[in-house]
């Protein structure tokens, strides 16, 4: 039985991958925990002013509380024919640092979010959740975009940088994620400006090693951005999820951070699966 992070702000998107989780995990026995995380500074004094005679208790908590209860409360309708358990969570922190401590006191194997982009103040700040999350929280998490309506991924690619291995135990997480889930695994070795790779010599080893019973491809892609690559590759083949081996100062930075980031933040159309080195 697997633990699952569904993390929400109560906008559509957010519900919206609630559902993808679902569908996604149907037919499995399955802890979805629920998570609603207001921001500690956004209790400001005029807050409690417009509450009135509204006790603190029911300006903070008790409106984001009830929501909640019908979130899940749906949830469990919608899915009252699978083994699944819910259980809903409410905290005042850092957005981060809560999903850290749920992430530890929950044992979760898995976090489920939305994402809406980059297009408005509102996307911004969600969008930059989930950049926080991938970035700060060492768990595996599964990103939704925008209206994305549920196709199982059956198909995966995997843009691997210059010092991604397909050795480790990250990689190793993917196929586990793969063999269950998927029928076909994309890899492409990217070099934007034909660089050496240091582990390009041993994807064939690995390849032998782990993939032998599984449907793949495998490319060297070279003097292509990142981004370019990425999105003709989705938009050639039919990918239904991107997968990312994140290193610190690597891939993650050239997807989130740079150039290639933004353009492929907004051109992101399939679910996102991040696993950490």
């Amino acid at each position: 039985m697997k633990n699952i992070l569904l993390l929400t702000d109560f906008s559509d998107n957010s519900i919206n991958a609630l559902h993808y989780a679902l569908k996604l995990f149907s037919g499995a026995s399955n802890n979805f925990f629920v998570l609603y995380v207001e921001a500690a500074n956004t209790f400001l004094t005029d807050d409690l002013m417009v509450a009135g005679n509204k006790s603190i208790y029911d300006s903070l908590v008790k409106k984001p509380k009830n929501r909640l209860k019908n979130i899940v409360a749906e949830l469990e309708e919608v899915s009252k024919d699978e083994n699944f358990n819910f259980e809903m969570l409410i905290d005042h922190d850092v957005f981060a640092d809560s999903v850290n401590q749920v992430v530890a006191s929950k044992e979760i194997d898995l976090i489920v979010m939305g994402t809406n982009g980059v297009t408005g103040a509102k996307e911004v700040l969600f969008g930059s959740n989930t950049i926080n999350v991938i970035r700060k929280v060492t768990c595996p998490t599964l990103v939704i975009p925008e209206d994305f309506t549920y196709t199982s991924p059956k198909e995966i690619l995997l843009p691997l940088d210059l010092n991604d291995s397909i050795g480790g135990e990250a990689f190793s997480n993917l196929l586990t994620f793969a063999n269950t889930y998927s029928e076909k695994l994309h890899l492409l070795r990217i070099k934007p400006n034909n660089e050496v790779s240091p582990e390009e010599h041993s994807d064939t080893e690995h390849i032998e090693k782990h993939l032998k019973d599984i449907n793949y491809e495998y490319h060297v892609v070279s003097d292509t951005p990142m981004d370019h690559v990425v999105n003709s590759y989705t938009q050639t083949h039919n990918i239904d999820a991107i997968a990312l081996l994140v290193q610190k100062e690597s891939l993650f930075e050239r997807f989130f951070t740079g150039s290639s980031t933004t353009e492929i933040s907004k051109k992101l159309k399939v679910p996102l699966l991040v696993f950490h080195v």
